[in-house]
């Protein structure tokens, strides 16, 4: 009986951290001007 109470709790906490985490929302996304260096450059 004790284990299923102890599930019972775990499973109620990870859905509240996941709806805490959730009603956060996405961090604000910027993108950046410069350009991605997808090339190494060559070596003399």
């Amino acid at each position: 009986m004790r284990a299923l109470i102890a599930a019972g709790i775990g499973l109620v906490a990870a859905l509240a951290l996941v709806f805490a985490i959730t009603a956060r929302g996405a961090p604000p996304g910027e993108t950046s001007k410069e350009p991605l260096h997808t090339t190494v450059p060559e070596h003399p």
